[in-house]
C-alpha cells in the first residue's frame, strides 16, 4: 500500500492569510496567482502554495471581513479592509523583532520535523538565517540605503555571534558537518 502523500500547505494556512493581508497593505489589491508567485519568490522557491491553499485562505479573510474581493475582468482582486489593517497593527505591535513576548517556536518545529538532535536543528537554522541576512544586506530593497542604525545593529550582532561562537568552540561542541550527515542518515 503506497504511503499517503504529505503536503505542507495546511500548517501554513494562518501564515498564508496574514501574508496576504500584509501584501494587500503593502501593494494594494492582489490576486491569488500574485500571492503564490510572491511567496515563491520570497522563499526562493522553497514554498509555492497552490490554488488549493491560496484561495481558501483568501476566502477565509473575506468571510472574517479582514479583506474584500471584487471581480476585475477574469481575476478576483482582494483588498485589505480597516479590520484587516487593525489586525496587522495589533500583531505588529505585539510581535516586534526585539520583543520577548513573541514566543520562539523553533524547538516545536524540530519536534514536528522529527529531529531528535535539537542542537543540530538550531545550528542548521542559524546557518539558513545567516545566509538570509547576508543576502538581504547585500541587496537591500530598491531606494533603501543601509542606515547608520542598521550598520550599528549589524556590527553588534556580528560581535555577539563571534563571542558566542567562540564559547561554543571552547565548550567542545562537535562540528556541524558530522551532525548534518547523521541527520541525513549517513555515517558520521
Amino acid at each position: 500500500m503506497p504511503s499517503p502523500r504529505v503536503t505542507y500547505e495546511r500548517p501554513h494556512d494562518g501564515l498564508l492569510g496574514l501574508y496576504a493581508l500584509a501584501e494587500m497593505d503593502r501593494v494594494g489589491p492582489v490576486h491569488g496567482y500574485y500571492l503564490s508567485e510572491r511567496i515563491a519568490e520570497r522563499t526562493e522557491g522553497a514554498w509555492r502554495p497552490g490554488p488549493g491553499a491560496v484561495y481558501p485562505a483568501l476566502t477565509k479573510l473575506t468571510s472574517r471581513k479582514l479583506a474584500h474581493s471584487e471581480r476585475k475582468g477574469r481575476r478576483r482582486l482582494y483588498s485589505i479592509t480597516p479590520q484587516g489593517r487593525a489586525l496587522l497593527a495589533r500583531i505588529r505591535s505585539r510581535n516586534t523583532p526585539w520583543s520577548t513576548r513573541a514566543p520562539d517556536l523553533t524547538v516545536l518545529w524540530a519536534d514536528v520535523m522529527g529531529v531528535e538532535d535539537v542542537a543540530t536543528y538550531l545550528l542548521l537554522r542559524l546557518r539558513r538565517s545567516l545566509d538570509g541576512i547576508s543576502s538581504a544586506l547585500a541587496s537591500p530593497p530598491r531606494g533603501v540605503a543601509m542606515t547608520p542604525g542598521l550598520k550599528s545593529l549589524r556590527d553588534d550582532v556580528v560581535a555577539e555571534l563571534t563571542v558566542r561562537l567562540e564559547q561554543l568552540r571552547r565548550s567542545g561542541v562537535p562540528l556541524v558537518r558530522p551532525l548534518v550527515r547523521r541527520m541525513a542518515g549517513g555515517a558520521t
